[in-house]
């Protein structure tokens, strides 16, 4: 799905490659991933970011580093960060502003659409 039917259902591109926020594109977990494997992952991840909180607030730098990498460890076996989790060849757009990608074009109809179905009735041109 595409759409965002509410504010907290993230829009993914058509090809579930990138999630945009912001109008920037960010890469999706790798779909291949198991549940159990996504879910094992996605626990290590927000493990490390509380670390990184704490190790912040504690201004402990080895500590900070360390978290870090934790971080940085479980984005890439996500499939967020690193090679690309595609084999066909596509280039990255990670971190791209939508508008200087491939994708703008079925973004500004995304947003035409989303606009056009959100403005109150009496209110068009």
């Amino acid at each position: 799905m595409t759409s965002r039917p509410d504010a907290g259902t993230p829009l993914f591109t058509p090809d579930r490659r990138y999630l945009i926020v912001r109008g920037r594109l960010w890469r999706a977990s790798n779909p291949t991933l198991s549940p159990d494997e996504r879910a094992r992952l996605t626990g290590l991840l927000m493990a490390a970011r509380r670390a990184v909180g704490v190790a912040r607030r504690a201004r402990d730098a080895g500590r900070l580093r360390a978290a870090r990498d934790a971080v940085q460890y479980a984005k890439v076996a996500l499939g967020e960060r690193g090679a690309p989790w595609w084999a066909d060849g596509t280039p990255d757009y990670n971190r791209h502003l939508v508008k200087n990608t491939p994708y703008a074009e079925w973004h500004a109809q995304w947003q035409a659409r989303t606009q056009a179905r959100t403005e109150p009735e009496g209110r068009g041109a």
